[in-house]
């Protein structure tokens, strides 16, 4: 068990990388953004091939984008790693009361847990749409994923020789049979594609 010490050791390599780097003191959140997004599918590939090592590696690379970001925001007095430590813990904390409530824990199912997660975040986040909070800069596969899921009665063209319409029938009858679709793209690539 970790006792948080190689976290707080990590804080000031990043506090002194920033102040003494170069490279580093040049960045800013938009700079990094890219990182953050190469990082996010490196953890992805460690994930699909079972390495642990690797994942092991990559997560410490995703956590790097963390820090980094937050050491960049606590210089201009923005926020600090405590404040997005404390902003999570306290977001599980409302969001699982069937662990942390009073009368946890509780006896629910995956999917109940689920429900009850989307029902307390529509209130504190009340969507104006559907789509509100769905990142405009996912990819499209996730884009439309994430579309259908949550309007899955939205009418799509029918028996379209349109491939983009192909392609979303595609990821509704994945939504639909509860297969993540991207997931299920990779796989497949996984099988077709041999190891490099």
């Amino acid at each position: 068990m970790s006792d948080g010490r190689a976290l707080l050791d990590f804080l000031e390599d990043m506090r002194r990388l920033r102040r003494d780097c170069p490279w580093k003191r040049e960045q800013t959140h938009r700079s990094l953004a890219r990182y953050l997004e190469e990082e996010t599918a490196e953890t992805l590939e460690a994930i699909d091939t079972g390495d642990l090592d690797h994942l092991r590696e990559e997560l410490g690379d995703l956590l790097l984008q963390v820090y980094f970001h937050a050491v960049i925001a606590e210089e201009s007095g923005a926020f600090t790693i405590d404040d997005v430590a404390r902003g999570i813990g306290e977001k599980m904390h409302r969001r699982n009361p069937h662990v942390f409530g009073a009368s946890a824990p509780t006896t629910m199912t995956a999917a109940q847990v689920d429900a009850q997660w989307q029902q307390l975040k529509q209130h504190e986040k009340p969507r104006r749409s559907p789509y509100d909070g769905i990142g405009p800069s996912l990819s499209a596969l996730l884009l439309a994923t994430k579309v259908l899921e949550r309007t899955p009665d939205v009418e799509l063209p029918a028996a379209s020789d349109d491939l983009g319409d192909r392609l979303l029938a595609l990821v509704r009858e994945a939504v639909n049979a509860g297969v993540d679709p991207d997931q299920a793209l990779r796989d497949a690539l996984r099988r077709a594609v041999p190891p490099r």
